[in-house]
């Protein structure tokens, strides 16, 4: 049986990913902030256990805890990680305040060093010690208005590269996952950022090759793969999941 710890889950992406890894029967502790959508996946009645610890990522001792929380629901054993917790926040550059900056640093960037910090040494004691952070295309390409979270998501990507290069020897792989655009709340702050969000988003949808937006369940294969024996021998990389929107 494996354990998980996914921080930052309780909507979008990292919600269809508890399902498939309960599903799979693996155990998970999901830590994040939003603690009513966390109780209605815990009341999911689902092959694996779910686990809730209400924290806050853009707080230095969440890190700590949530591992600390995700090892006692492993009986002193953790497996895997996916940090996936982060915030997009968009307005014109002369409006960004250090305060914001910092805001988004602490939990798209510093938090997940953090986590891997403390997860670190019960991954290595694990069969196969796995470690996943959500990047973004974002890390590839910019929008106006998002500094920070473009900054932060090509950060994670180095991120990932010093942490397969460290940690590799001893068996555990780090790699990060760049999905492109998903339809979830999580990006309303930047539509409501354009001056009409209907025409930003059909544009959008016109560079898209496959013509949409990814639905959030679309992501659960590929980090039910990173999260396996099977890939084994993949890491330090960042998988762009975008529907073509890079390519072309």
């Amino acid at each position: 049986m494996t354990t998980i710890l996914v921080a930052g889950g309780a909507s979008g992406i990292g919600a269809a990913a508890i399902r498939a890894f309960r599903l799979r029967g693996d155990d998970v502790l999901l830590a994040d902030r939003n603690a009513e959508a966390a109780e209605r996946l815990v009341g999911e009645e689902l092959p694996g256990a779910l686990r809730f610890l209400a924290v806050d990522f853009a707080e230095a001792g969440a890190a700590s805890a949530a591992v600390t929380a995700a090892v006692e629901l492993g009986h002193g054993t953790l497996d895997a990680v996916f940090y996936n917790a982060a915030v997009l926040a968009a307005r014109p550059l002369a409006e960004w305040t250090a305060a914001e900056w910092d805001h988004s640093t602490a939990v798209n960037l510093r938090a997940p060093f953090l986590v891997c910090q403390a997860a670190a040494p019960y991954l290595v004691r694990a069969a196969q010690g796995r470690i996943v952070l959500t990047s973004s295309t974002g890390a590839l390409r910019g929008h106006a208005g998002m500094p920070a979270y473009h900054a932060t998501k090509a950060g994670l990507v180095g991120l990932v590269r010093s942490l397969a290069d460290e940690l590799g020897p001893q068996g555990v792989t780090v790699n990060a996952i760049c999905p492109g655009w998903v339809d979830t709340p999580f990006n309303d702050a930047y539509w409501a950022h354009q001056p009409d969000p209907a025409a930003a988003l059909a544009a959008l949808t016109d560079s898209i090759p496959l013509r949409r937006q990814a639905r959030s369940d679309e992501l659960s294969g590929l980090l039910l793969f990173l999260l396996s024996p099977a890939s084994g021998y993949l890491t330090g990389q960042a998988l762009v999941v975008d529907g073509g929107y890079t390519a072309v």
